[in-house]
């Protein structure tokens, strides 16, 4: 088991008091070493077929305080006990909830948790002298703080989940100091809204098959608990992708789903469309994420029984009650995002008013399933531009689906170029909280942006930059709209970019600009004489000069120049300026390191170290105790 480096922050931002005898330097001092202090321990115990607690076998962790410092954990040193138990059947009776506790990555992702609390408590428990009497005292304290842990346990009424598709850690830093210096500053001193997060960590985002990862595997891990393949979503790595007949059995349950079944209200939204891979993680089940409609699909995946992603967005109530016996959940109440064209029939005579297609729908089963969701929810309010957005009445609406663009909504620098106007990230947001709080049982939300990716895909940091800022006051519209006792928001991304801030640029550069060494005014230059720019790309499209361009998928539509140019004379900080890529691609590629996680709330604390993407989930569901309440919803 791997134990999780401790964010230190938590003491200030927690207030929880520590004892020790080691000297920081704050009085003057020089900083000398204290005395070491009380370890933590976590022993696991594999249970065998017929235990009390796990009747079909599984593991026992008992975690605890080494008060005696003799590296073993004592029986009267345990503070928390937990089970990891092995399901016993492959259905779901109207009395358990099926998770995926057998799968290897799950139960890893629980024991991670597991160490991660243990961390915390060592970080809070008073480091002492090795007395008698100080025994005591650590031990009183060890018992009260882990009393105060498990406390914590489903105290968020709420959980938010931000995932910004692509938002790598070069994209965080790049997007903050460009946010900064359009507010005059220099703009490395700057933070984005969620950089004052009390907790952070990082998250692996390999995929169970690939080294450098897709959205659609990543996003399945945060839901589910459980790292999946390349391209599939909502299923485990059993699957054979493009094969219907692999998903029967590798189905996961999801914390959107979770939350569902505990009676939770739920949200999604997205700025891509609703039924790419990152939004559809949270509700399909699907052995290729580019089956966003039934004309996306092979013959024998159609005749085999599988359901397009978005048949199973507008069929999400009745899939869910038809997979888990015994439940009465009420359906997603909103769904944000764009994508209409795969809810609507091939045919013009169902064309959009803003549609820019002569046809705008893909489906070629003749179904509308915007009239269908509609004729399902009769008290829902389907709306497809700003002006039915605005129209919306929270206090009074209880479901929403906004579908605001044939394909991806617009990039935030070029939205207001939209035919029939769109919402921001932010206000879409601001809406789904303002009806999901509603619910007294709290609600589950995720909200993607999506278009941060695209923007690198097609070698633009403008666009991807000023999405990614797009994107910060989302968050910081959810953080002023809830409390943080009772509403866990975790902001991450599923995956990076090979996106690089590169040079020796002087404090303050323009960070769109071409790099200016320290003490000069002029650019600096390569080996090859000519200006380079600090943010760059390692493969992609390469160089395009398109001025005052917004969108920056009109880079598509020229040819492919990677390598070098002069731009002595370019100014590359105009919205129409893709950066210099090395290697031609078609576009630019996702890069394989870490990404951050940020989180501020009840369980926030669990955020820290580097973990595996899977134990986002994790962390969301021991905030929101989200199986122990379905399940309870389940027994009742």
């Amino acid at each position: 088991m791997k134990n999780l480096n401790l964010s230190l922050v938590a003491l200030a931002v927690m207030g929880l008091s520590a004892c020790s005898d080691g000297d920081d330097g704050s009085n003057g001092n020089d900083g000398s070493n204290g005395s070491n202090g009380l370890v933590s321990l976590v022993k696991q115990t594999p249970l065998a077929i017929g235990d009390a607690n796990c009747p079909n076998s599984g593991v026992q962790i008992d975690s605890g305080i080494d008060t005696d410092s003799d590296g073993v954990l004592q029986s009267t040193e345990v503070t928390a006990t937990e089970y990891v138990c092995a399901p016993g059947n492959s259905t779901v009776s109207s009395s358990e909830l099926l998770t995926s506790v057998n799968n290897d990555w799950f139960v890893a992702g629980q024991q991670e948790i597991t160490a991660a609390r243990q961390n915390w408590l060592a970080a809070t428990t008073p480091s002492m002298a090795a007395t008698s009497s100080a025994k005591t005292s650590v031990q009183s304290v060890a018992a009260t703080n882990a009393s105060a842990l498990n406390e914590l346990r489903g105290s968020a009424k709420n959980v938010i989940l931000f995932v910004g598709d692509g938002m790598g850690i070069s994209t965080v830093t790049a997007a903050r100091i460009l946010e900064g210096q359009m507010q005059g500053k220099n703009g490395e001193e700057h933070n984005l809204s969620f950089d004052t997060f009390p907790f952070a960590g990082l998250a692996k985002t390999y995929n169970v098959d690939a080294q450098t990862p897709d959205s659609a595997g990543t996003m399945t891990a945060m839901m589910s608990g459980v790292k999946s393949d390349a391209g599939v979503l909502g299923v485990d790595e059993h699957v054979e992708r493009g094969d219907c007949s692999t998903v029967a059995g590798t189905e996961l349950i999801t914390a959107l789903e979770l939350a569902e079944i505990a009676g939770k209200s739920t949200g999604v939204i997205s700025t891509a469309r609703i039924t790419h891979a990152t939004p559809a993680a949270t509700y399909a089940k699907s052995a290729d994420r580019n089956w966003e409609d039934i004309s996306d699909m092979p013959e024998d995946a159609v005749s085999g029984g599988c359901k397009d992603i978005a048949d199973q967005l507008v069929n999400f109530e009745a899939n869910l009650e038809a997979r888990i016996s015994g439940i009465d959940v009420d359906g997603i109440d909103v769904v944000m995002g764009g994508g209409r064209r795969h809810f609507l029939p091939k045919d013009a005579a169902y064309n959009s008013a803003d549609a820019v297609s002569s046809v705008e729908g893909d489906r070629t089963d003749g179904r509308d399933l915007t009239a269908e969701w509609q004729a399902t929810y009769a008290d829902g309010v389907y709306v497809m531009d700003q002006a039915g957005f605005d129209a919306i009445d929270a206090a009074s609406t209880t479901r929403v689906m906004g579908l605001f663009n044939e394909s991806h909504m617009q990039y935030e620098a070029d939205r207001t170029n939209d035919v029939a106007g769109e919402p921001s990230v932010a206000e879409m947001t601001a809406k789904a909280i303002d009806i999901l709080d509603n619910n007294d049982e709290g609600f589950f939300l995720t909200v993607e942006s999506g278009r941060i990716d695209h923007g690198h895909h097609a070698g633009s940091a403008y666009n991807a930059l000023t999405d990614t800022i797009a994107f910060s006051d989302a968050i910081a519209k959810a953080v002023e709209m809830t409390d943080m006792s009772d509403t866990l928001i975790i902001v991450t991304a599923d995956h990076g970019h090979v996106f690089t801030i590169a040079g020796y640029p002087k404090r303050g550069n323009p960070i769109l600009g071409k790099v200016v060494g320290i003490g000069s005014e002029e650019p600096s230059t390569a080996a090859d004489g000519m200006p380079y720019t600090t943010l760059g790309y390692t493969n992609g499209r390469g160089y395009k000069n398109l001025g005052t361009e917004t969108d920056a998928d009109a880079g598509y539509g020229e040819d492919i120049t990677a390598g070098r140019f002069d731009l002595t004379d370019i100014d590359t900080a105009s919205t129409g300026f893709h950066q210099e890529s090395l290697v031609p691609t078609n576009s630019e590629t996702h890069a394989g390191e870490d990404v951050g996680v940020y989180a501020y709330g009840p369980g926030a604390m669990l955020v820290n170290g580097t973990n595996e993407q899977s134990v986002i989930y994790h962390i969301m569901d021991f905030a929101a105790d989200l199986t122990n309440k379905a399940n309870a919803a389940i027994a009742n």
